[in-house]
């Protein structure tokens, strides 16, 4: 039995959903987003809110049960709300700056790194450290933001590098210190 997936969505207000042939539509303030019903699972909406049903009881369509509501979801919130991700850089010299659609990154190499910023997403930089990804595709946000954590990575000892801003590097204690 899928808990996930037995429950429903409620939606919001000012935001439409549509299912037809397979494919669930959410129209929000923010963006209009369109997903795939995964195969052997039917969605109804109905008294403002979105239901999802399995046709049998296997392992693989349970996963896809839960699957298809958390897929819903994300959407509903990111048409009516949006997402956003934060990251922080550490490091002496490094820091970030936007430049129209790019992502300009200097993280201690001996070059500066520009990363293209994805369509639909909006890009905010504070105090040259903190970076804001905003949108409203949770998957791409953090598609986005795991990209440019990945082109430094924060490492154990100093600590310096990009990190997600709920994240806590766990340090270890250097040469001297053993």
């Amino acid at each position: 039995m899928s808990r996930i997936g037995n429950r429903a969505i409620v939606i919001p207000s000012g935001v439409t959903v549509e299912v037809a042939n397979g494919e669930i539509q959410v129209k929000g303030p923010k963006a209009t987003l369109r997903s795939v019903v995964p195969e052997g699972i039917q969605a109804s909406v109905e008294n403002g809110t979105i239901r999802f049903v399995r046709g049998e009881d296997t392992k693989d369509a349970r996963c896809k049960h839960g699957l298809a509501r958390a897929l819903t979801n994300n959407m509903v919130i990111g048409a009516s709300t949006g997402f956003t991700r934060r990251l922080e850089i550490e490091g002496v010299g490094y820091r970030a700056d936007v430049r129209g659609k790019e992502l300009h990154l200097l993280l201690g190499y001996s070059h500066p790194i520009v990363v293209p910023i994805p369509e639909g997403l909006t890009v905010a930089v504070e105090a040259n450290t903190k970076v804001s990804i905003t949108g409203s595709d949770k998957e791409v946000i953090g598609q986005f933001a795991a990209d440019v954590r990945s082109l430094r990575p924060p490492e154990p000892y100093k600590g310096k590098g990009v990190k997600y801003a709920e994240e806590r590097i766990r340090r270890k204690v250097g040469k001297a210190g053993s």
